[in-house]
């Protein structure tokens, strides 16, 4: 047909619609970050294909990077779409956590919400943006509509396109265990030390050579450091990357549940914010509360029962093997008919009524809040046996264990007791049992509670960090809170700064803590990343505190040394932040170094204000932290294998104050594995113009109190 033939009408309907298309493939939103150093582009792509990209102060972060989710049984949502609006607006608030790194967090972003519309299933998708000073946020929004009302996610498809062959501070994909040593190498290094990265633990269920997880910390050769991570997880499966290292691309990927699926959705719907945190410092990121921010408000009108904890506990001796979490060993004994006041006990079960009252009469003479016990209940002798689905009832003590009497005698010491359910992964059989649980605590006093899920989750077939399981955490969190209980989580999902909403989790571990220095130890540069990787998220439950780093001292079965020396320790309550802190070492060690201990008697565990000195991933760092509501500040400083000079200024202090500055620090001989208890502590008096230099042996630091001279 002759084009020149075509009414006019229709020819002009056609242009029309030529250009509608192409506005609506090629327009492109921009936003600022509120200092301008952040700029964020969105645009769809040719295809109707949503992207965006980021630079700071004009470097390029994250390259044009595709957006989208594969659905199951349906068409995507990857392609086809036309943009039907685009709204901003700027937020800034300031607001006061329950316990923290601060008195006080800033709130304030640049907001772009972009809604696409698919014109092919009549579906809608809005991408909200939000962009602060630190970095980016942003999630895919499902609004309620006729034609997406319930829908299963096959998989997420969001990319990170790097700028280049990246520094990377990693852990191996895995959908149960974050409990590895961090690798440090180049992102193009990944595929060949996969393999010997998960050789030794007890997960390996690696899901491809080239799967990490996150937070994932990235350093760029012009200096540019990077962190990629997600917030508020809720009602989601947890994200990890998996990497196209010939392209330099992250792309997401959900864990699945028990039968592959990646989530359950039915609109109004919202995934987690994906996080982008740069700066061209170090310290920046540690600094960031990004990833809180992009968290609601807390839901609990009543806060007051809600309380900062330094503890000490019955846990380390049988970590190392020196006592048993079991009563009996229950050889030939049938568990579903036992009467466990006709078994012989074992001898070495470590939750007896007078070792724990020592426990109790340690803590409160140094004037520690509590005392975690473990092992204290039926059950320890099967969790990983037959009965393992409903083999604890979180209430039946062993019969050397006088629930009523230890906390009628916790109680007269002013010291509280802190609960300890081990699930064995049975969450069916916890849920079950849950309601009654928190009930007993309320009745016998306890006030929070340290859980656990080692081993396979039981339905089996789920994931630690499937969807399933993420909401079942967040439940307990919950049912928690209508008892006004504290919860401490482990191995339990990496935090994603739910803490904000959910203020009673005090604690989670979800990395690899101390204990793992009795199973053969973690990397002497293992302290020097965590703070840019798992604590973006929260608190870490890290249990530091170790002065007999020896094991086979006191259990000469056990071969395996804490790698760092004693001073280190010490500055770990400064460096490892949590409101949650374990002096976790044995009393009897303590007392052979008191002299040290008093540095853990002193350090806070809720802060007014937080200085990030000195840092380098993998290298160094060191934090200057102020006591809430004291004027007292606290220092911490640690390094990996080889060691370094630290130099610090204390111009943070209050001008014109004369302080007491007791340094706890490394000897000259020191060495976190030739000599690792060697230690000085000298005082001086300093002020704010006063300049610091101090030894750092390998795998050492130093802890320093600053007290005003009144």
């Amino acid at each position: 047909m002759n084009p020149l033939r075509i009414p006019v009408s229709a020819r002009r309907l056609g242009l029309l619609t030529l250009l509608c298309l192409l506005w609506g493939t090629l327009r492109a939103e921009e936003i600022q970050s509120p200092n301008k150093q952040l700029t964020l582009s969105v645009t769809l792509a040719e295809g109707g294909v949503p992207t965006y990209s980021l630079t700071y102060k004009g470097r390029p972060v994250i390259k044009p990077s595709k957006l989208g989710l594969e659905l199951k049984n349906v068409p995507s949502l990857l392609t086809g779409f036309t943009q039907a609006s685009a709204e901003r607006r700027s937020f800034d608030e300031t607001w006061t956590p329950v316990w923290g790194e601060s008195k006080t967090i800033r709130n304030h972003y640049n907001e772009l919400a972009v809604t696409l519309t698919q014109p092919a299933t009549k579906r809608t998708m809005r991408l909200r943006f939000r962009v602060f000073d630190d970095g980016l946020g942003f999630r895919y929004e499902f609004p309620r509509q006729p034609e997406l009302g319930y829908f299963t996610v096959k998989e997420e498809r969001t990319q990170f396109a790097l700028a280049g062959d990246h520094k990377a501070f990693w852990l191996p994909g895995d959908y149960d265990t974050q409990e590895y040593s961090t690798v440090t190498s180049k992102l193009s290094e990944v595929r060949g030390l996969m393999k010997s990265a998960v050789t030794g633990n007890a997960s390996q269920t690696t899901f491809s050579p080239t799967g990490v997880q996150t937070p994932l910390m990235l350093k760029s050769q012009d200096g540019l450091y990077i962190n990629i991570h997600e917030a508020a997880l809720i009602d989601y499966s947890c994200m990890h990357l998996e990497l196209d290292d010939k392209n330099m691309v992250l792309e997401s990927h959900l864990t699945p549940d028990a039968v592959g699926d990646k989530g359950l959705l039915q609109t109004p719907a919202n995934s987690p914010w994906r996080t982008v945190i740069v700066s061209d410092k170090a310290g920046d990121i540690l600094l960031s509360k990004l990833v809180l921010n992009l968290n609601e408000p807390t839901k609990f009108k009543d806060v007051s029962w809600i309380k900062p904890v330094k503890y000490v506990g019955v846990w380390w001796e049988m970590i190392t093997g020196k006592s048993t979490w079991s009563y009996t060993n229950m050889d030939n004994i049938k568990l579903d008919s036992v009467d466990y006041l006709k078994v012989k006990p074992n001898g070495t079960h470590g939750a007896n009524n007078a070792h724990v009252k020592e426990y109790i009469d340690f803590a409160a003479k140094h004037g520690f809040d509590a005392v975690l016990v473990e092992g204290w209940n039926t059950g320890w002798e099967d969790w990983f046996g037959k009965h393992k689905d409903y083999v604890f009832d979180f209430v039946t003590p062993y019969p050397d264990f006088d629930v009523q009497e230890l906390n009628r005698y916790a109680q007269s010491k002013g010291v509280k007791i802190i609960m300890h359910h081990e699930t064995s992964g049975s969450v069916r059989n916890y849920e079950r049992h849950l309601d009654t649980a928190f009930q007993f605590m309320n009745k016998y006093g306890y006030n929070a509670v340290k859980t656990g899920y080692v081993g396979d989750i039981v339905p089996l077939g789920h994931h630690h960090y499937d969807q399933w399981m993420i909401d079942h955490y967040n439940y307990v969190l919950e049912k928690a809170a209508e008892h006004k209980i504290m919860v401490n989580g482990h191995e339990a999902v990496r935090p994603t700064g739910l803490s904000r909403t959910f203020p009673n989790l005090i604690g989670n571990e979800a990395a690899r803590g101390t204990e793992y220095e009795a199973f053969g130890g973690s990397n002497a540069d293992h302290t020097t990343i965590l703070p840019f990787t798992r604590l973006i998220g929260g608190p870490m439950d890290y249990t530091p505190g170790i002065f007999q780093t020896r094991i086979s001292t006191f259990n000469p079965g056990n071969t395996s040394f804490v790698h760092s020396t004693l001073a280190r320790q010490l500055a770990l309550y400064v460096t490892m932040y949590s409101p949650l802190q374990m002096a976790a070492d044995l009393p009897e060690h303590y007392n052979q170094h008191l002299d040290a201990f008093q540095f853990i008697k002193d350090v806070a565990v809720d802060w007014d204000d937080t200085k990030v000195l000195e840092a380098e991933p993998g290298d160094y760092i060191t934090y200057a932290r102020k006591a809430k509501g004291k004027s007292s500040w606290f220092i911490g400083s640690t390094c990996d294998e080889n060691g370094r000079t630290s130099r610090i200024d204390l111009s943070f202090l209050e001008p014109g104050k004369k302080y007491t500055a007791t340094i706890y620090a490394d000897a000259p001989t020191a060495h976190y594995e030739k000599n690792p208890q060697a230690y000085q502590i000298r005082k001086q008096t300093v002020t704010s113009k006063t300049k610091l230099t101090q030894l750092c042996a390998p795998g050492g630091g130093y802890a320093i109190s600053l007290v005003a001279v009144n």
